[in-house]
């Protein structure tokens, strides 16, 4: 089986699989860059379907590129998107990545009002100064909580990237941000997940010089 193994440079790997990717999309294109970031999706995921499934609301991609290069602050759901956003570039650009969900005040407060961490998590994004995207990769109470904040016009997101995963309210929060006046990245149906919503962050910042 060894010699149906092609050696490829490490430093070309990445360069080839999106040449993999762009091909097997069978000239399916997007204007940048909107293209990149399906392409990020669907390398991070192996899953085509993300080219289908991505929603971008007016110019979203464009001005979340923008908000990159004018120091904007990241929040996000999970502890492994913020791991696995690329905070270094994203610092150079003056921003920054928080996440609360690990915050032993969070977790207290979630218990005693009955509501998800990932909830109260919002809440304290909200409170950050400065404009902010918010990075919501795995759960749907997140989303939710965030529609009520701009519903009560505690917050007014510059950009959501809403892909959170599963089967509860999963789709039913997306479709909330999408009918929001927030400018959105979403990824419709059932699949998202942290690695995506911090794929789509990388996107946005490898987009920037």
């Amino acid at each position: 089986m060894l010699e149906d193994i092609q050696f490829v440079k490490p430093e070309d790997i990445e360069n080839r699989s999106m040449a993999i990717i762009t091909e097997e999309l069978n000239g399916r294109t997007w204007p940048e860059p909107e293209f990149s970031i399906v392409k990020r999706c669907i390398h991070t995921s192996a899953d085509f379907d993300y080219a289908d499934h991505i929603y971008f609301s007016d110019n979203a991609a464009a001005l979340g590129v923008r908000l990159i290069q004018s120091g904007v602050s990241i929040i996000t759901d999970t502890q492994m998107a913020a791991a696995g956003i690329n905070k270094k570039r994203l610092e150079a650009f003056g921003g920054k990545v928080y996440c609360f969900m690990a915050d032993k005040d969070v977790a207290d407060e979630a218990r005693a009002r009955g509501i998800t961490r990932a909830a109260v998590c919002m809440e304290r994004g909200a409170a950050i100064a400065g404009p902010k995207i918010f990075a919501v990769g795995n759960a749907p109470t997140a989303l939710i909580r965030l529609y009520e904040l701009m519903e009560e016009g505690r917050v007014k997101p510059e950009l959501i990237l809403g892909v959170p995963v599963g089967f509860v309210n999963v789709v039913e929060s997306k479709e909330l941000i999408i009918r929001s006046d927030a400018p959105c990245i979403v990824a419709r149906g059932r699949k998202g997940g942290s690695n995506i919503a911090a794929t789509i962050c990388n996107a946005l910042i490898y987009q920037c010089k």
